[in-house]
């Protein structure tokens, strides 16, 4: 299994050009189910797109961000989306207790990874890993 971290998913969701059309390749080549992402994605995607709207003024700008957040919603409805578990709850702490210097929402796409032993996809290897047993990959490069 493969999770696509919020940089991977963003370029999946709006990526153009070959990197995007790289990565949709990529993607496709694997039987349905293989690539999922997280509730935490989700979660970091929603409040840049509900911020986007907030930031509207003109009806013109509200239907433009009105329509992206749209779009952000049916991209989640075509990809399993995998939840922040009691098992990655503890896969969290664990982590935490390692004193990892990674940002909070890196560290829980982390544990949701390690609890489902998948690999996930980021052009953040900086960060991703500097994580234990975690496996990653960019499939953007």
């Amino acid at each position: 299994m493969f999770i696509l971290d919020t940089d991977h998913f963003t370029l999946l969701e709006w990526g153009s050009g070959a990197v995007g059309q790289q990565l949709h390749e990529r993607i496709r080549a694997l039987p349905e189910g293989e690539v999922v992402t997280t509730i935490i994605t989700f979660e970091e995607q929603t409040r840049g797109w509900l911020a986007f709207q907030a930031r509207a003024r003109t009806l013109e700008q509200q239907v433009k961000a009105y329509r992206r957040l749209k779009r952000h919603l049916d991209s989640y409805l075509e990809i399993q989306v995998l939840e922040f578990s009691s098992e990655a709850a503890a896969e969290f702490e664990r982590l935490q207790r390692l004193r990892l210097r990674v940002g909070t929402m890196d560290l829980k796409i982390a544990a949701i990874a390690l609890a489902h032993q998948a690999t996930v996809l980021t052009r953040n290897r900086k960060d991703f890993n500097r994580i234990p047993d975690l496996q990653v990959e960019d499939w953007s490069a």
